[in-house]
C-alpha cells in the first residue's frame, strides 16, 4: 500500500517554495487562554537573510494593536508539482521604521517582490492604515509530503 510521509524540506527547496511573496496565515498571541488573533496576509521573503516582510493594516479595530509586543507564528502552505508542501515561522515582528533597522530592511525588501496586496477589509485600502514589519524567525520549520515505499 502507497502512502505519504511528510519529511524537512531543504533550504534551497524551501526557500523556491517560498518564492520572493504570497500569503499565509500570521497569528498573533493574545493574554490568558484566549485563542491567538489570526489573519490572512501576503508576505515578501528574503532568502538571503530568511526574513519575512509583512504590510499590515493597524488601528482601532484591527487586532493587531501592539503586534511587536507579542510572539507570533506564520504559515503558509500549498501543493506544487503534487505534493502539499508548509513552512512555519516563529518569533516576534519588529517594525522596519526603527532606525537601527531602517536600512538593514531595505536591503531585504529589495530582494523580495513586490508584496501582494490581499484586499480583505470591506472598505478601500486607501482609507486603511498600514505598517511595514519583519519576522527575523526564531524557529523555520518547513515540511513536504514524500511518496513512501509500497
Amino acid at each position: 500500500m502507497k502512502g505519504t510521509d511528510a519529511v524537512q524540506m531543504a533550504d534551497d527547496e524551501r526557500d523556491e517554495f517560498l518564492g520572493r511573496s504570497g500569503t499565509g496565515v500570521l497569528s498573533l498571541s493574545t493574554a490568558g487562554d484566549d485563542p491567538p488573533h489570526s489573519v490572512p496576509v501576503s508576505y515578501g521573503y528574503d532568502p538571503v537573510e530568511e526574513t519575512f516582510y509583512f504590510r499590515l493594516a493597524v488601528g482601532e479595530g484591527s487586532g493587531k494593536a501592539n503586534p511587536t509586543d507579542r510572539g507570533v507564528t506564520f504559515v503558509t502552505y500549498g501543493e506544487r508539482d503534487g505534493r502539499w508542501k508548509s513552512v512555519v515561522a516563529s518569533g516576534r515582528l519588529v517594525s522596519t521604521t526603527d532606525d537601527a533597522l531602517s536600512t538593514e530592511s531595505l536591503a531585504g525588501l529589495e530582494r523580495t517582490d513586490q508584496i501582494p496586496i490581499v484586499d480583505v477589509f470591506g472598505q478601500p485600502t486607501s482609507q486603511i492604515q498600514f505598517e511595514f514589519y519583519r519576522l527575523d524567525p526564531d524557529r523555520l520549520t518547513s515540511r513536504v509530503e514524500r511518496p513512501m515505499g509500497p
